[in-house]
């Protein structure tokens, strides 16, 4: 597949926040990240978080009272997604902790995604999914892949034909 831009990898999303000590403990404690280092140049207040390879950028609102707040759970809304080893333990810790979300399940030729819907502080909707269970097919004639936390297999459909796929 073409790379115009040659680009490696997700680095970090920015996210910004009415109260950046409640997004810093929902995101720890919640979603599992750790707070990492801040170049001593920012001049604003803030917080980076990491975990699973990407970055979490906590930004604080310079207007907290104008931020929207109690929007609906609308899984079609633009929302962050994680993959889980286990749908059934991340929605009895979700009711543990009392955060309201909304279940879905997604199925294509017999295989089902589970997916639980939630915000975080600030309304920014979360994903929690087993989404790797549904192979990423391109459109257009070529490999499959099978991508999961753990690797990547790419699964030529035509064995015949030798492929050099540059990882």
């Amino acid at each position: 597949m073409p790379n115009p831009l040659q680009l490696k990898s997700l680095n970090h999303i920015s996210v910004v926040c009415a109260s950046v000590e409640k997004s810093v403990n929902f995101y720890v404690d919640v979603l599992g990240f750790f707070p990492i280092k801040r170049p001593t140049s920012l001049d604003f207040n803030g917080a980076w978080l990491f975990n699973y390879g990407i970055g979490i950028h906590l930004l604080q609102s310079e207007d907290p009272e104008g931020m929207p707040k109690n929007a609906p759970i609308n899984p079609k809304d633009n929302h962050i997604s994680f993959q889980c080893e286990s749908i059934v333990t991340v929605e009895k810790r979700l009711q543990q902790m009392n955060i309201k979300y909304v279940k879905s399940r997604v199925e294509e030729s017999g295989i089902y995604v589970d997916q639980l819907f939630f915000h975080d502080p600030d309304g920014l909707m979360i994903e929690i999914c087993n989404c790797d269970n549904i192979p990423v097919v391109p459109l257009s004639e070529g490999n499959v892949w099978s991508c999961s936390r753990f690797n990547c297999n790419i699964q030529n459909p035509h064995p015949q034909i030798q492929q050099v796929i540059p990882m």
